[in-house]
């Protein structure tokens, strides 16, 4: 996440901020910018900003913003608890869209006769059962998950070392820029990473919760949910794959680099990381610089108590993985918008 300023005063202001606390310049976030813009007569803020708390820019009055308007779905407005956790869901979508937009995808909305574009159905499990997921392009999300009990009870009872709202749509945005980003070109490489996806789902599903994960899973697999089926390996890659490169942006913008510590004797591997200084077209760079900003994080979080913010070991193996969809994440950037050309999963 890059850093952000009042427009009015240049004041450090933050993603989800709505006015300046210093000069009390009202603005909104435009997506086309990347940056705050004044709220005037020329500059309308999205027809959500009540209901999903949203501080983006809209086209024009009683417009919903490019975020918004992704959403298909949401809880009705006398649903006060849902409601509240339909803003904390569409807060987490927008840094999505964000992340995606510097990184040259940018998301349309689902065009219900074509199936192109994607929409996302934020549903309340309090009214009906609900099933985060993704199939067709539509993603899904229990708003439950919006809930920090009801979501670390089912991180534990799952053994998760980690589980967002946020880190939910990198996955589930995973699950729908397969079709769109791998071109059948690219189908035997990416199989011989992530094994086949046309594998039977339901058995693979069955057989992940009836088993477990193998006990080798660490030297192929970023977590041991990827190890269920060739399509959640992808989706889980590509999830790790926008954690890293969302905390980089952020350490790059904020000047944080590590120099690394002192340790007695020769050192194998460098543990010095200057996201500002990095190659974001090289993928090996990229993770030369994550692994030592990722130690160095945990040990911050150890030191205040806290699990690690990173809980995850990069294999070589998984490092392929994530290479593979650096370079398709780069060739897609190139023909954004991410809206047309899906080949639908057998």
């Amino acid at each position: 996440m890059q850093v952000f300023s009042c427009p009015g005063c240049h004041q450090l202001v933050f993603f989800a901020n709505t006015a300046c606390l210093r000069c009390g310049t009202r603005f909104a976030f435009d997506i086309d910018r990347l940056s705050m813009v004044v709220l005037d007569a020329a500059a309308q803020p999205c027809a959500n900003a009540g209901v999903a708390a949203c501080n983006w820019l809209a086209a024009g009055p009683g417009e919903r913003c490019a975020s918004c308007r992704l959403t298909r779905t949401r809880p009705a407005d006398d649903d006060h608890e849902a409601v509240a956790q339909f803003q904390v869901a569409e807060r987490a979508k927008r840094r999505l869209v964000f992340q995606l937009r510097t990184l040259g995808i940018v998301l349309v909305p689902r065009d219900e006769e074509t199936g192109a574009g994607v929409a996302f159905d934020l549903l309340s499990s309090q009214q009906t059962p609900v099933t985060t997921g993704h199939a067709g392009g539509v993603i899904t999300l229990d708003l439950a998950e919006s809930d920090d009990v009801h979501r670390e009870r089912v991180r534990t009872k799952l053994s998760e070392p980690y589980r967002t709202v946020l880190g939910h749509f990198r996955h589930e945005i995973g699950h729908y820029l397969f079709p769109v980003i791998v071109g059948d070109t690219d189908l035997p490489e990416v199989r011989a990473l992530f094994g086949d996806e046309r594998l039977d789902y339901q058995a693979a599903l069955d057989r992940h919760y009836r088993e477990g994960a193998p006990a080798d899973w660490a030297e192929r697999h970023v977590s041991e949910y990827a190890t269920m089926h060739p399509a959640e390996d992808w989706a889980e890659t590509l999830a790790h794959y926008l954690h890293l490169r969302g905390v980089l942006e952020t350490a790059a913008a904020y000047r944080l680099r590590v120099d690394g510590p002192e340790l007695p004797g020769p050192s194998t591997t460098s543990l010095a990381s200057d996201p500002a200084a990095v190659d974001t077209s090289d993928a090996g760079a990229l993770i030369d610089a994550w692994l030592p900003l990722s130690y160095a994080l945990n040990a911050v979080s150890r030191s205040l108590g806290e699990e690690d913010l990173y809980p995850f070991v990069l294999s070589p193996v998984v490092m392929d993985k994530l290479r593979c969809v650096h370079e398709l994440v780069l060739r897609a950037a190139t023909a954004s918008p991410v809206s047309t050309s899906r080949r639908e999963l057998a």
